[in-house]
């Protein structure tokens, strides 16, 4: 049977599922799912077997919020012999297809994470082996299809491609992101991975340079605010609660000491507005709008805390919030969520207008 594999964070996988199979049916592809809960692997099996490129071709993975990496089959769950497992493998594969890359991939949990050193083992010999069998190309480039082998122990893995330009750039999407020292908190990763996520390199020098203002509301003690300041920004700390000292000392961060919600910034020239605040997610949702069709900043990444149940349905309610609200002024927007690796209980999102916001009134 065909399958669309997906990787989410464990505990989200009927999320995931249920976002997978919704897109799916829009585009008039049906299957069913099967998910085993804190494994964060989820299956959709496909009714057709020939919708799974199709689904991969017609879907961005960015605009799947909870999947972060995702991969078609081309074998079932395969017995690994105890020896000889590359020959077990490479003639299994056969010869049909040729792959880009090879990835050598286990599940995000603490049996998963045992795999990695046999992985790393096996991965010089098959990548040998494949490519003497010309299944692997000599040199990998960023076209065609990745070949994805999820082992789901010593004794079984199974085998599919994603197309390169539509997968993640790190095995699995989880980008592997050292924390500073010089951070005030841990939560500092989650802004670097979302400006890693959804700025393009090729755009840093112009929307991630020195020089840019930017205003962090619900700052306090600094994780975000390190992020802005360590590229060179100038930084508006907004937070009743107290910023770390090594960053007042940078010389780049004003502290305003009040309630994220009543803050206004005086002159319009913020760039970036990034929002951690612990706070109900459709307020959150409306205070950006706000931001952006106001003109008080031109980009925000914000979080989204989700409540324990009804996950994905409080996901699709706060995002149109914000896409009625554009919509209401009809201005051209970007609008991308995804649940990032250094995410928790939340949702990160990104927003900027396309088309200047709307006159204000005299």
């Amino acid at each position: 049977m065909t399958s669309i594999i997906l990787y989410c964070r464990p505990g989200f996988e009927k999320e995931c599922g249920a976002e997978i199979q919704e897109k799916a049916a829009w585009n008039e592809i049906f299957g069913y799912l099967q998910l085993t809960k804190n494994e964060g692997l989820v299956y959709f099996h496909l009714n057709n077997p020939k919708d799974g490129e199709v689904l991969m071709e017609t879907i961005p993975l960015r605009r799947l919020i909870f999947a972060r990496d995702w991969f078609v089959t081309v074998t079932d769950k395969i017995e690994l012999p105890d020896y000889n497992r590359v020959e077990a493998i490479t003639e299994v594969l056969g010869t049909e297809w040729q792959y880009a890359d090879l990835r050598m991939e286990m599940l995000d949990t603490n049996e998963g994470k045992e795999l990695s050193k046999f992985c790393r083992k096996l991965s010089v010999p098959l990548r040998q082996a494949l490519r003497k069998n010309k299944i692997l190309m000599e040199k990998g480039d960023n076209e065609g299809a990745i070949l994805h082998g999820l082992f789901l122990s010593g004794k079984e893995a199974i085998f599919g491609f994603s197309l390169a330009h539509n997968s993640s750039v790190y095995t699995m999407g989880i980008p592997r992101l050292k924390f500073p020292s010089a951070s005030p908190s841990r939560s500092t990763l989650k802004l670097d991975e979302a400006f890693l996520h959804f700025v393009p390199r090729d755009e840093w020098d112009e929307r991630l340079t020195s020089g840019l203002k930017a205003v962090d509301l619900g700052a306090a003690p600094g994780g975000w605010t390190y992020q802005l300041v360590r590229r060179g920004m100038m930084v508006t700390a907004i937070d009743n609660g107290a910023m770390a000292e090594s960053l007042m000392d940078t010389g780049q961060v004003k502290h305003r000491m009040m309630d994220g919600f009543k803050y206004v910034p005086m002159k319009q020239n913020v760039h970036w507005l990034v929002c951690d605040m612990i706070e109900k997610p459709q307020r959150v949702a409306k205070l950006m709008a706000e931001w952006l069709l106001k003109g008080y900043c031109k980009e925000a990444i914000f979080n989204l805390k989700l409540p324990m149940k009804g996950r994905f349905q409080e996901v699709t309610n706060d995002l149109q919030i914000l896409k009625d609200a554009f919509s209401e002024h009809k201005v051209k927007y970007e609008l991308y969520a995804k649940h990032l690796y250094y995410d928790r209980e939340e949702i990160t999102v990104h927003a900027r207008l396309l088309s200047p916001p709307p006159m204000k009134e005299e």
